[in-house]
């Protein structure tokens, strides 16, 4: 069974625009890369002017690790990116209880908003793959 296509060159590139700040790599589960470019502005711009044609390798790598399922990955990213301290993404993915602490504490104080950005890919791929389908 072919998978289907789990996350968007078009967002991709849409994030890639603030690719400075790490959006892109952190749509495309690298957390890591995600908060040097962060902290860094894309590693002083030049990585974030390379990454313009590394992202349709980053898309095909996110298809390969991450299930597709019931949870749309660019739904629930759109979700956080914009809504997270509201705690809307987890309420997406069924969390309610979460979702209503995000929602009182602001995203956990931006702290929880800030897990959610480095696991958000796991958790979606986790809640897709227990999920009969």
């Amino acid at each position: 069974m072919q998978q289907r296509d789990n996350h968007s060159k078009l967002i991709g590139y849409l994030l890639w625009l603030f690719g400075f700040l790490g959006a892109h790599r952190f749509y495309y589960g690298k957390p890591v890369t995600g908060t040097i470019w962060f902290f860094t502005l894309g590693l002083l711009g030049i990585g974030w002017l390379i990454d313009l044609f590394l992202i349709p390798g980053m898309d095909r790598d996110a298809e390969l690790r991450f299930h597709s399922g019931a949870i749309d990955y660019n739904i629930a990213w759109l979700l956080l990116t914009f809504l997270g301290v509201l705690g809307v993404h987890r309420m997406y993915q069924g969390k309610w209880p979460t979702g209503i602490l995000y929602l009182l504490t602001g995203g956990l104080f931006l702290i929880g908003v800030l897990y959610d950005f480095w696991t958000m890919n796991q958790q979606i791929s986790l809640r897709n793959a227990s999920q009969p389908g």
